[in-house]
């Protein structure tokens, strides 16, 4: 079964400080529309570690995050 983007990836960001955050930067994490619209720049910034703003995702969250798109993206 597919990923979703309500069931396995919004889980992934927390309200604070991941959503709030990166709100001031103009990107709604909690927003599928945003997400799925600047999901190549949101995987490369996990790959770099430089998202989220505190610790890098551990590996297996940064791969559901790949899947995700590989997958087409699902609401």
């Amino acid at each position: 079964m597919a990923l979703s983007f309500a069931k396995d990836i919004r889980p992934l960001f927390r309200d604070t400080p991941d959503v709030d955050t990166m709100k001031d930067f103009g990107l709604d994490l909690s927003s599928f529309a945003d997400v799925k619209a600047k999901a190549k720049e949101i995987y490369a910034k996990l790959l770099d570690g430089s998202m989220p703003c505190d610790e890098p995702w551990p590996k297996d969250q940064t791969a559901r995050f790949k899947q995700w798109m590989d997958e087409g993206t699902a609401p």
